[in-house]
């Protein structure tokens, strides 16, 4: 077997029915909220800010942490967050600020029983090798390859059935991508 077949076969359990089946109540949350807010350290937070991307593309009002113009979070708001081996104190940090502040706290996750997807409202799983069970290496990518092209993957399937849900054309997503590059 090829290392690209590998690695796509490694990520197929990751994108199965029963993780899939976590969309519709990412949906119900996302077109609901005011404002999204989206934050992961590391690779996980490259993989965060391509989701708040395309959800400012499909017309949401969406940031990441630390921009500069990232709004306060409030009632009607959503945080979403990564901690893929379940816990980040810098983002057990952001769970506690954004919930008093009375924001929904959605958790990505590969560690479900985590302490930071604990504190989330609702905490989707993504069943992956992180850097933190690498040590176990079920993966032949390196340390959290496999959880963040997971996150990617996943993310783009929950983009698209958010563009349906919202009634979005491709069009319209593609006249909001920016024109500076």
């Amino acid at each position: 077997m090829s290392r690209a077949d590998q690695i796509l076969s490694e990520l197929r359990p990751g994108l199965s029915e029963d993780v899939l089946a976590q969309i519709p109540a990412l949906i119900e949350a996302l077109a609901g909220a005011g404002r999204i807010v989206c934050h992961g350290v590391g690779r996980e937070g490259l993989m965060m800010k391509a989701l708040a991307m395309r959800l400012y593309h499909l017309g949401c009002d969406a940031h990441v942490v630390g921009d500069m113009t990232t709004p306060a979070v409030g009632s009607g708001d959503v945080l979403l967050l990564s901690a893929g081996p379940g816990h980040f104190s810098t983002i057990a940090a952001l769970a506690g600020v954004a919930r008093s502040a009375g924001a929904r706290v959605i958790c990505f996750t590969a560690e479900a029983d985590g302490a930071v997807p604990k504190l989330a409202d609702l905490a989707v799983h993504l069943p992956a090798q992180t850097m933190a069970s690498d040590a176990q290496a079920t993966s032949i990518l390196p340390m959290g390859s496999l959880y963040e092209a997971l996150m990617f993957l996943f993310f783009e399937v929950l983009v698209l059935d958010l563009r349906d849900h919202l009634g979005v054309a491709p069009e319209v997503m593609r006249a909001k991508h920016t024109n500076l590059e």
